[in-house]
């Protein structure tokens, strides 16, 4: 990652150096300061997209100048600026920068424009995208002298100016950027590094920063009834884990409790994917990874609340001791299950995990993420999370969380006649509903049969967990999908703020 810091002092005159300008023609301090004979104000009159919020003119050794390279960023909307705008303009600079094959760069203090935001926020948001964006999973990559490694040069310093007291919001964002990036690393990690056994050890990791873990192992899983979750692993190697996760940063009477996804690998057992696209499949433990990294990022800034995170994680592996299509099983809750379908594997993990929570911790709220359908890929692409609710207020609040920090989220219905779509004739209900009719409706309604009457709601991400493509604040590959989501919703419904 690139190492951002954050100094109250003068602009330097040599290296590379990032000002701001207003919309409206404004400059900040210091651009004004280097707009000797008007040549910030003569890069802005450069063809391409006039004033725009965002808009950056790279100067490459600007006249009169001892800078290597001179970076003029246009800041401002009409409608106002929120946080969201200045993470997404760090991570345009940190694109820009990147493109120019600059390895430290120094980005000046806003101060002298009007932003609508205090200058110790703005800076905190515009360092918060400049590390999203910065993130690279390089881990399996030999760094050497070759041409293609002088092309993917990272940027390895970005030092911010401050006009007055520095750090404060900063010291903030950097434990949220760490546990997304920590997030990120277990989504990428390959299935013979990440399975059951090592995702478990890495959550007790987290007792570093004073997350209470427990891990459930085979023996204590099977001794406490949770054969669905062991049905799903039974044709691995690599048996399954349940790991318990307790943040107690205030005394409340529940704790809110946050239920993830995590099959390792999904091969999809006996009902075996298709080959085609079957290496993605090693990210279908992103949901565990999401909670995981958001108790990670509550404790980093010591969250006043209450709350348990847990995971079951498993391989779904085809073998002579896996679970066949048209196995029952008995749940935790001892509701039985028809397997019709061993790759509708997730729901069957979280069916044990749900009920033991609620049974466990009797939590005030459950939210659960999961990557659960490619149903509902087809319903709303890669661009929102389906979410479902029992709770009007716990789903309005996840909107408008997903809506701050950018992870979007769609309420999809679990009218009662969904139901009806997994009755078993052998059992009381069964893993899948009508073919391909209301997939991810079915998945969720399966889900709510393990949770009771408190308020849950759960986020399908299958189409949000892994991108194609390089996106706004981040590059191809694992997001992190979750994590900011589950932290800003703990902050708004749960610390009121």
């Amino acid at each position: 990652m690139v190492e951002i810091s954050v100094a109250q002092e003068a602009v330097p005159e040599q290296g590379v150096v990032v000002v701001l300008v207003g919309t409206d023609g404004s400059l900040s301090a210091a651009a004004a300061a280097f707009d000797r004979e008007g040549i910030v104000s003569r890069a802005l009159g450069l063809p391409g997209p006039k004033r725009r919020h965002g808009r950056i003119v790279s100067l490459p050794l600007p006249a009169g100048l001892r800078l290597d390279r001179l970076l003029v960023v246009v800041v401002g909307k009409p409608e106002g600026l929120a946080a969201r705008d200045m993470e997404e303009l760090g991570a345009a600079i940190v694109r820009q920068l990147e493109a120019d094959r600059v390895g430290e760069a120094v980005i000046a203090s806003p101060a002298g424009l009007e932003l609508g935001l205090e200058e110790d926020a703005a800076i905190a948001a515009m360092a918060l995208g400049a590390e999203l964006r910065a993130y690279r999973f390089d881990k399996y990559r030999r760094s050497g002298d070759g041409e293609e490694d002088e092309e993917r040069k990272p940027l390895a310093r970005l030092r911010f100016l401050s006009a007055g007291p520095a750090g404060t919001a900063l010291a903030r964002v950097r434990g949220l950027a760490g546990a997304v990036a920590w997030t990120r690393d277990l989504v990428a990690e390959p299935a013979n590094v990440l399975y059951p056994e090592s995702f478990a050890r890495i959550c007790e990791s987290l007792s570093e920063v004073g997350v209470e873990v427990e891990v459930l192992r085979p023996a204590e899983l099977e001794r406490l009834g949770m054969r669905a979750l062991l049905a799903v692993g039974q044709g691995s190697a690599h048996p399954p884990h349940v790991v318990i996760m307790r943040w107690k940063g205030a005394e409340q009477e529940a704790p809110l409790a946050l239920v993830g996804k995590g099959v390792c690998f999904d091969s999809g057992g006996i009902s075996l994917k298709p080959a085609g696209g079957m290496q993605d499949m090693k990210w279908d433990m992103a949901g565990a990874a999401a909670v995981a990294g958001a108790m990670r990022a509550l404790a980093a800034r010591r969250a006043a609340v209450d709350v348990v995170g847990a995971i079951g994680l498993v391989e779904n592996m085809p073998s002579g001791t896996a679970q066949r299509p048209g196995d029952v099983i008995r749940a935790y809750s001892g509701k039985t299950i028809e397997v019709v379908n061993t790759d509708a594997e997730g729901r069957l993990l979280l069916a044990d995990v749900l009920a033991y929570v609620c049974e466990r911790f009797a939590p005030r709220a459950v939210v659960d993420l999961a990557t659960l359908t490619g149903a509902v890929i087809v319903a709303l692409g890669h661009e929102r999370a389906g979410l479902f609710a029992t709770d009007d207020d716990l789903a309005e609040n996840l909107l408008a969380a997903g809506e701050e920090v950018g992870e979007l989220l769609w309420r999809l219905p679990l009218d009662k006649a969904y139901s009806k779509h997994i009755r078993s004739d052998i059992a009381e209900i069964k893993n899948v509903g009508r073919g391909r009719e209301a997939g991810s409706i079915a998945g969720a309604v399966f889900l709510r049969e393990f949770v009771g009457d408190r308020p849950w709601a759960h986020i399908d991400i299958a189409g949000v967990a892994w991108s194609d493509r390089d996106l706004t604040l981040l590059r191809k590959g694992a997001t992190g999908f979750g994590v900011r989501l589950l932290d800003r919703l703990v902050a708004r419904r749960f610390e009121g703020r």
